[in-house]
């Protein structure tokens, strides 16, 4: 185990990482592989040394960036839930899938290349995806709203279609119809 995984981060550090990482993401959406990481260490507001020393390596900042993200998205769902009424909190959800497939897109090239390693960037991401998805799909059932013969994973391979399909954003409107289009086929038929 590496002396960093052994303790905890200083408040001071962690805030330092989370600029870095919320920086990256920026950068790599818009620039993609060809992103300077001096460019990120500069919006975070730290030195390269400080960039270099949380993450040592390109593909160690593009993969803390990839499960962040993830970790936001599915963190959202609970707050979703609390604010909306369950139907709504899943169509607000997919949204917010479309958002984070469309920012992966200018990190494609570099996930694939890790992968590619024999590292897994994914790391437990489809587990985290299906159990956002699963307890959104939980809310509707209990309230009565979609279908019971639709599985997670059903609903999940759609929402990767519409993505794969639809995720430039010059596409959006119709990843929008096409996600709506989606959430009516669950709706419960009288």
């Amino acid at each position: 185990m590496s002396q960093n995984a052994a303790r905890p981060l200083r408040a001071d550090a962690r805030r330092n990482r989370d600029k870095i990482i919320t920086a990256a993401a920026g950068v790599f959406a818009e620039q993609g592989l060809d992103a300077h990481l001096e460019r990120i260490a500069k919006e975070a507001g730290v030195g390269t040394a400080t960039l270099y020393r949380n993450f040592p390596t390109r593909e160690a900042l593009i993969e803390a960036v990839y499960r962040n993200e993830v970790a936001q998205l599915c963190d959202a769902v609970p707050d979703l839930l609390a604010a909306h009424p369950p139907y709504e909190a899943l169509r607000a959800w997919t949204r917010l899938f479309l958002d984070y497939v469309t920012a992966k897109l200018g990190m494609a090239d570099a996930l694939r290349a890790i992968a590619a390693t024999g590292e897994s960037p994914y790391g437990h991401s489809r587990e985290m995806i299906e159990d956002a998805i699963t307890a959104l799909m939980d809310a509707c059932l209990a309230a009565d709203l979609i279908r019971t013969d639709i599985s997670p994973a059903d609903l999940g391979a759609a929402l990767a279609g519409i993505a794969l399909g639809s995720a430039a954003p010059e596409q959006r409107e119709q990843a929008e119809r096409l996600l709506d289009l989606t959430l009516d086929g669950l709706r419960v038929r009288s």
